[in-house]
């Protein structure tokens, strides 16, 4: 076996599907707290929303415009839609189920109850009508199909009813009747005020309940639900665009008008219907999936969150503050005399928007750059940029808007931005800005001095109370000066000078992999001490898997803790078998990229905003950079070391690309609740000195 050959490469699609299944595993897991479980039953539809949008939109436009061209893994377009299209029904089919069998029992041992309109009582039926006629009726458009009416253009991931009526000549119509998407999908009511029970009702079942109120003097024959899902690529020339903002402004209202690719019906929906409906969407039979159940559980997540049952979902926890800010702290002091790791969410993201808000009310700051790929909603870290601007700093942003799913909110950010006299740059053309670097500019006496942060996840304080992230500060001379060339390319026009830590894609990040990896080969080869330890997202691009391949060949023993997808196979004799694969998915969302060369005992650390895949080693500015800190490097370590003794959460891969538990062990180690342990015993300690302190 050479590498180059397809076996050697396990398909990207069904290894990502392999990472959807340890999502659903996680709702079937008994150990997680039921509304956990519930939560992680949404995200696996969500999850696969996602991956109709994106991968299978782009497979079917493959399929028309290259039939024959096979992907890396010798599969193609069709034959790998046929592929996941097998692997996702028996999914679905787990997925419901565990609804059926396993959450929706549980939730009624614990006094949750969900039920069809005919199971409500007749007392709360009068309640639930008039909320129909109040609330819901108004909402209700139906939209005919017939010669004089084409087929509705339906919002994507909507869902809609088809109504087949007959009139007294016993003529048949259909009629599309949308669900509005602005009412709550699941409806409250209580059966006894005394108990302490909770009662929800399907928002589409009181409406097919009602539904004839539409339709005055006509005979209803059916009334069946179904859900459209549409290709959400977003197709935009920056070359011959004048004015990007507005062009993908233009491009997300066309969205909802893009091709549907999949088609979702309750297994009760009629074939003739469903064969009629599917050629109104141009659509093939394959691009069906009939659901033993309730269509789009994944608002199931909202719902998980929502019902206040806190005995029924994890235990809240106090994030750690890394350093406590204040008018009368000086941040800068604390970095000038070290760099600072932050580990999120155990490490609080407060201190990275404590630095940001410090540096724009500080006198002697006199300028702030930052890279903004996705924020929240309700983004402190804006607030202090605006306020940066407000207080006479030279303010400049590098946004992406091209974020997938974020376009439209980045846009509204930009606009409100530029109102305000930021500078606003969208980045370089043909390239997404994907890292995460944070500059501030300050005159200290005679002397201008830079800090930086630079993290391996966004600027995002929602998220980064959910996804494990990695971020440092530093005022690092060597390093901060490297961060401002980056944005000097990204601003400007100049070509990238010479970098002395940070490495950037599609520069030179691949090639100084390449380095690394070469020099780990050669260490194996003297007989030194060599090996790799990778975290990363996913694991896809076929030269970096064929040089993992190499150094595994050459003896560089190579641990692999990959998230989601993972193309290269482990374990084939005389190829990878000093490689393993080991998979985290649990109450967070493992989002770290963190890469260790034990090059020859002398061991180096790194931290990227880059997973391994053509699209951001090519078409993505990234960031690749060194932690020389020793106390950092330290702790860097032991963080992988303790990923690697999970015996919990871990999946082991094998080749043929499946993933199993790791044997049983007498002690349980779920690395999660150890860092939340952890942080907690170090908070408690911090609080104890402060104290003393203060004595």
């Amino acid at each position: 076996m050479t590498a180059g050959t397809s076996s050697l490469y396990i398909n990207r699609g069904l290894s990502w599907l392999e990472f959807n299944q340890r999502v659903l595993d996680q709702a079937w897991d008994a150990t997680n707290p039921l509304l956990e479980r519930l939560k992680f039953l949404g995200i696996f539809s969500s999850n696969l929303d996602e991956f109709f949008e994106v991968h299978v939109a782009s497979l079917k436009q493959q399929s028309q415009r290259s039939p024959t061209k096979k992907n890396q893994d010798g599969l193609e377009p069709q034959e790998e839609l046929s592929s996941l299209s097998l692997k996702i029904r028996q999914q679905l089919l787990n997925q419901y189920r565990c609804w059926d069998q396993v959450i929706a029992p549980a939730l009624e041992e614990e006094t949750v109850f969900f039920h069809e309109y005919a199971q409500v009582p007749l007392v709360e039926q009068k309640y639930l009508s008039k909320y129909f006629k109040e609330f819901i009726f108004p909402m209700l458009t139906p939209l005919a199909v017939d010669p004089l009416h084409p087929f509705p253009q339906l919002l994507n991931l909507s869902l809609n009813f088809l109504v087949e009526l007959r009139d007294e000549h016993l003529c048949t119509t259909l009629v599309v009747v949308p669900v509005p998407q602005n009412l709550p999908r699941f409806i409250s009511f209580s059966t006894t005020p005394s108990k302490k029970e909770e009662h929800y009702v399907f928002l589409e079942s009181i409406i097919q309940h009602h539904i004839e109120a539409l339709f005055y003097g006509m005979h209803i024959q059916s009334v069946h639900l179904f859900r459209i899902t549409r290709n959400s690529n977003l197709t935009i020339d920056e070359e011959d665009s004048e004015d990007l903002l507005h062009a993908i402004e233009e491009e997300l209202r066309h969205l909802e008008s893009n091709a549907p690719i999949r088609l979702e019906v309750h297994d009760s929906f009629p074939q003739g219907l469903a064969k009629h409906l599917l050629k109104l969407l141009n659509l093939n039979e394959s691009d069906l999936y009939h659901l033993p159940g309730i269509l789009n559980l994944k608002q199931m997540i909202t719902l998980s969150l929502g019902i206040d049952r806190p005995d029924l979902r994890e235990e809240r926890f106090s994030t750690r503050k890394v350093l406590s800010v204040s008018r009368d702290t000086d941040i800068f002091w604390h970095l000038r005399r070290g760099d600072i790791l932050l580990h999120h969410p155990y490490d609080s993201f407060q201190t990275v928007t404590d630095f940001l808000g410090h540096a724009a009310e500080d006198p002697h700051t006199l300028a702030i750059k930052q890279t903004l790929y996705r924020t929240s909603s309700d983004s402190p870290l804006i607030s202090s940029l605006v306020s940066a601007a407000r207080h006479g700093k030279q303010v400049t942003v590098v946004i992406e808007l091209k974020a997938r799913f974020d376009e439209a909110a980045n846009i509204k950010w930009a606009r409100m931005m530029r109102h305000e006299g930021i500078n606003v740059i969208y980045g370089l053309s043909g390239l997404k800005t994907h890292a995460k670097a944070m500059l501030v500019i300050r005159q200290e006496g005679e002397k201008i001095r830079r800090y930086v942060h630079l993290g391996t996840g966004n600027y995002n304080p929602t998220t980064a109370r959910l996804y494990t992230d990695l971020g440092l500060l530093t005022a690092r001379e060597t390093l901060t000066a490297d961060v401002a060339a980056m944005f000097n390319v990204l601003t400007g026009v100049s070509k990238l000078p010479e970098l002395h830590e940070l490495s950037l894609a599609p520069y030179n990040l691949k090639e100084m992999l390449l380095e690394l990896i070469d020099r780990e080969i050669a260490h194996a080869h003297a007989g030194q001490p060599a090996g790799l330890f990778i975290k990363m997202n996913a694991l896809v691009e076929q030269s970096m898997i064929n040089e993992l391949y190499r150094a595994s060949q050459a003896g560089v023993k190579i641990r692999l803790l990959i998230r989601g997808t993972c193309c290269l196979r482990p374990g084939i004799p005389g190829v990878s078998d000093n490689i393993e694969v080991r998979s985290i998915v649990g109450r967070f969302l493992e989002h770290s990229r963190i890469l260790y060369f034990e090059n020859g005992g002398e061991a180096e650390v790194f931290l990227s905003s880059a997973d391994w895949m053509p699209r951001n080693l090519f078409r993505r500015v990234e960031t690749f950079f060194p932690l020389l800190s020793p106390g950092v490097r330290a702790h860097v370590k032991e963080i992988l070391d303790w990923f690697w003794k999970d015996n919990v959460k871990a999946r082991v891969m094998d080749q043929a690309g499946h993933y199993h538990p790791l044997p049983e062990s007498k002690e349980y180690f779920n690395v999660q609740k150890a860092f939340l342990e952890d942080a907690h015993s170090r908070r408690a300690l911090t609080q104890k000195n402060q104290l003393r302190s203060h004595e």
